[in-house]
C-alpha cells in the first residue's frame, strides 16, 4: 500500500505545475491533500478526479478559496468522515477521514500561527482540543494513518535553522512538546523518523529568498501511524522536485 500526503498550496496551482501527471506515475493507493484552496464546484475538470480514484473533498465554509482537504482513493472507502465536532476547526476544512475495514486514513491540516497572535492562539486551542481525540483513536484498536501538514517540527533534525526559529510558530517549545508527547513511547509513530532515525530531510521551504535552492527547510508534513502499523513501514520518500508547491509530497510504502 502506497500513501502520499501533500500540501498543495492550491490544488489548481499544483495541477498547472504538473502535479497530476507526476501523481499518475507513483501509483498511490491513497492520496491525502491539504490546502486545496478551492471549493469542490470549482474542480469540475476531469484532472481533479484522477483515473481510478474515488475523490472526496472537505472545503472551508468560513471563507472560499481557503484551507481545504481531500482524499483520493483507489479503493472505495466504507465510510468518509469530514467533521470532528468543533465548528471553528471543521468549518475551515481541516479534516477528512476515509475508513476501510479496521483502517482509517486521515488528511489533516493543522493551523499555522505564523500570521499573528490570534492564529497562534487558535493553533494552541486546536492542539488542546485535538489531543484527547488522538488519544482515543490510539486506544481504539483501529489502525490509523494520520497524514498531513502539522505545521510543527519535532527536533533539531527537522529544521535547518534551529536556533533562530525558537520563537517562531512551528518551532515553539510548547508546540514541539505537544507533538513529541503524541509520539512518546507507546504513542503515535512518526513514519519518517522510524525509517530514518537520523535523517535530516525537509518537506517545506519558505518562498522567500533562496530557501529551497539552499535547502533551508522544515519537516512539518507527516504520516503518523498507530504502533500496530510500525512493522508494516517499508520505505518512505520526500519528493522535493519537481516543485508543485512550497511543500513536497511525502510518500510512504506499507507492507501488506
Amino acid at each position: 500500500m502506497r500513501i502520499i500526503s501533500f500540501n498543495a498550496n492550491g490544488v489548481r496551482s499544483a495541477a498547472n505545475k504538473g502535479f497530476f501527471d507526476w501523481l499518475r506515475t507513483h501509483k498511490a493507493d491513497v492520496v491525502c491533500l491539504q490546502e486545496t484552496k478551492a471549493q469542490e464546484d470549482q474542480l469540475t475538470d476531469p484532472m481533479f478526479r484522477p483515473d481510478g480514484h474515488h475523490c472526496f473533498y472537505r472545503d472551508a465554509t468560513t471563507k472560499k478559496g481557503y484551507s481545504g482537504v481531500a482524499i483520493y482513493s483507489k479503493r472505495e472507502p466504507d465510510e468518509v468522515r469530514t467533521a470532528l465536532g468543533w465548528a471553528p476547526f471543521d468549518d475551515e476544512g481541516r479534516y477528512i477521514e476515509a475508513r476501510y475495514g479496521n483502517l482509517s486514513v486521515v488528511s489533516f491540516y493543522i493551523p499555522s500561527g505564523s500570521s499573528g497572535e490570534d492564529r497562534q492562539a487558535f493553533k494552541f486551542k486546536v492542539m488542546d482540543w485535538l489531543r484527547p481525540i488522538l488519544d482515543e483513536w490510539l486506544a481504539s484498536g483501529r489502525d490509523y494513518v494520520l497524514c498531513g501538514d502539522w505545521n510543527i517540527v519535532r527536533s533539531k533534525l527537522d529544521i535547518r535553522n534551529w536556533s533562530s526559529n525558537q520563537k517562531n510558530s512551528g518551532c515553539l517549545p510548547p508546540e514541539r512538546d505537544w507533538l513529541n508527547g503524541l509520539c512518546a513511547d507507546g504513542g503515535w509513530v512518526d513514519s519518517y523518523r522510524a525509517l530514518h532515525p537520523e535523517g535530516q530531510d525537509y518537506t517545506w521551504w519558505s518562498n522567500r529568498g533562496a530557501a529551497r535552492a539552499n535547502n533551508v527547510g522544515w519537516r512539518i508534513d507527516y504520516q503518523l501511524v498507530t504502533p500496530s502499523l510500525r512493522e508494516r513501514l517499508k520505505a518512505c520518500s520526500i519528493h522535493a522536485e519537481p516543485r508543485f508547491s512550497d511543500h513536497a509530497p511525502y510518500l510512504v510504502e506499507y507492507r501488506a
